[in-house]
C-alpha cells in the first residue's frame, strides 16, 4: 500500500526557523515533517493536515512579527581600497603644498577661516580638510583616518563611507566657524577623522537598539567614542579641540541617520556614484578656492 505524500508548507535556507515551525505544529498536535530539498529545508504535513498547520503557522507569525533587519557589513574588499586611497591622496596633497613648493598659497586660500566661511566661502570646510602644517601632522590624520575610514567602510560600503566622512568633517568645520565666528583658523583631516570616530557610534548606537538593548545600554559606542576622542583629541600642540568635539557629533548625528535610513549597505553602482560625489566635492571645493 502506498503511502501519501506530505505536503510541503513552507521552504526556508533557514534550518533554525524551519525547526521552530515544526515545533510550533507539534504543539497544535499535529504531525510535521522536516526534509532538505533543493531550494532550502522544507517543512510538510499529511495532506489532511494542510489547512490546519497553515492556520496555525500564520497565528504564530502574526503573534510573533519578524523583528527589522539589521544593517550588516559590507561584504567585499573595496573598504581596504578606500582607506589606501584616503593615505594616498592626504600624502600627495601634503608634498604638493608644502614640500615642492608653490606660488600658490595654499593654506591662504584654503584654511578654514572662521570669518570667511561665516561670510560664505563654505569651501574652506572641504578645502582645510587636505591641508596640513606638517609631516607630523599629516603622518597622523593618514594613520588614524586611513583605520578608521576601513572600519566605517566595512559598515557603510566604500562610496557611503567616503561622503559621510567627508561630510562630517565639512559639518564640524561649519560648526566651528559658526562657533567662533571670526579671529580663529584651522587645517588638517583630524575635524573628519573624529568625524569618522563619531558615524561609528552612531551605527552603533542604532544596531545595539535593534539588537533590544535599551537605556544607557544604547549609548555605549557614543560613550566609548567619545573616551577615545578625550585620548587621541586633546594630544599634541595647537589642537583644534572643539573642531575635534563638532567633527565627533557631526559625525555620530550622521551615523544615527544612515543607521535608520538604511538597513543595508547600498549596493554597486550607487557606491561608485557616491565615491565619485566624495571626490567631486573635494574638487569643486578647490576650484573655488582657486577660483
Amino acid at each position: 500500500m502506498n503511502e501519501v505524500p506530505e505536503i510541503p508548507l513552507r521552504v526556508t535556507t533557514n534550518r533554525k526557523l524551519a525547526d521552530e515551525w515544526a515545533l510550533v505544529l507539534v504543539a497544535e498536535g499535529l504531525s510535521p515533517s522536516v526534509w532538505e530539498g533543493t531550494q532550502g529545508v522544507i517543512v510538510g504535513v499529511p495532506p489532511e493536515e494542510v489547512e490546519q498547520a497553515t492556520n496555525a503557522l500564520l497565528a504564530y507569525e502574526s503573534e510573533n512579527p519578524a523583528a527589522p533587519p539589521v544593517p550588516t557589513e559590507w561584504r567585499g574588499s573595496a573598504p581596504l581600497y578606500a582607506a589606501l586611497v584616503f593615505s594616498i591622496l592626504l600624502l600627495d596633497f601634503f608634498f604638493i603644498t608644502d614640500v615642492w613648493g608653490s606660488k600658490v598659497r595654499w593654506i591662504e586660500i584654503g584654511a578654514a577661516d572662521a570669518a570667511l566661511i561665516t561670510r560664505g566661502e563654505w569651501w574652506r570646510t572641504i578645502t582645510a580638510l587636505t591641508l596640513h602644517a606638517d609631516l607630523k601632522h599629516v603622518l597622523g590624520n593618514v594613520i588614524a583616518g586611513a583605520i578608521l575610514l576601513h572600519i566605517v567602510c566595512r559598515a557603510t560600503g566604500p562610496g557611503l563611507g567616503s561622503v559621510t566622512v567627508l561630510a562630517a568633517g565639512a559639518g564640524g568645520n561649519l560648526v566651528n566657524a559658526f562657533f567662533y565666528g571670526s579671529s580663529h583658523i584651522s587645517i588638517g583631516a583630524s575635524t573628519a577623522v573624529f568625524g569618522a570616530l563619531g558615524l561609528m557610534g552612531g551605527i552603533g548606537v542604532v544596531r545595539r537598539r535593534r539588537h533590544g538593548a535599551q537605556g544607557r545600554q544604547v549609548w555605549v559606542p557614543i560613550v566609548a567614542g567619545l573616551a577615545i576622542l578625550a585620548m587621541l583629541g586633546t594630544a599634541g600642540e595647537r589642537v583644534d579641540l572643539l573642531g575635534h568635539l563638532f567633527g565627533f557629533l557631526v559625525g555620530g548625528g550622521l551615523g544615527i541617520v544612515v543607521g535608520m535610513v538604511l538597513s543595508q549597505p547600498p549596493e554597486g553602482h550607487v557606491q561608485w556614484v557616491l565615491a565619485g560625489m566624495t571626490i567631486m566635492l573635494i574638487g569643486a571645493g578647490w576650484g573655488f578656492a582657486l577660483g
